[in-house]
């Protein structure tokens, strides 16, 4: 077939990428977006979590946001991001943002909000502050659900550099796809 390259001029292809060197320029220029927007995503969406976690007033208010963005359909709104940010590193940072930090908001938040109530307690009968509560007890109980969001962030991170480099700019893997 005309649509098709042969298994071996596919393999010849990759090879010779590989040598002249475009095809790691292509990885490290898709790898940026992904480290920054999955590393921005991590610090802001555990912040959040715990946040929305510790606070029924802020859960109110912004749990329902990102149980929203986890469930819509994002792939549609990434030409929108190009729309309105253009094809540079903002608007692929962005995509990855908005696949990444929902389910690390919403793991975060869950993880502290299912912490043991023995351990709290515990925590309040031995005269623990509520900043010692926090760090002493929340959080180390909770970290286990916290890194298992922080992995399904960077995969979700990782499906939204693939779609930012299909669908937003021919550069990075997305330039060597579109030869």
């Amino acid at each position: 077939s005309f649509a098709f390259p042969t298994f071996s001029a596919t393999f010849s292809a990759l090879f010779n990428m590989a040598v002249d060197g475009s095809l790691w320029r292509a990885y490290g220029e898709t790898l940026q977006p992904l480290v920054l927007g999955v590393g921005l995503s991590a610090i802001l969406g555990i912040g959040l979590g715990i946040l929305f976690g510790l606070s029924r007033t802020s859960e109110w208010f912004g749990v329902p946001i990102f149980i929203v963005l986890q469930a819509a359909p994002v792939a549609a709104l990434i030409p929108l991001v190009t729309f309105m940010y253009g094809i540079g590193l903002g608007a692929k940072m962005l995509a990855v943002i908005l696949l990444a930090l929902p389910v690390i908001v919403l793991n975060s938040y869950k993880a502290v909000r299912n912490v043991n109530g023995s351990l709290v307690a515990m925590s309040r009968s031995f005269l623990g502050n509520r900043r010692q509560e926090i760090f002493k007890v929340i959080l180390p109980d909770a970290s286990p659900v916290i890194f298992a969001g922080l992995r399904l962030g960077v995969a979700g991170g990782f499906i939204g550099v693939v779609l930012a480099e299909l669908l937003i700019t021919p550069t990075g893997i997305g330039d060597l796809i579109t030869y």
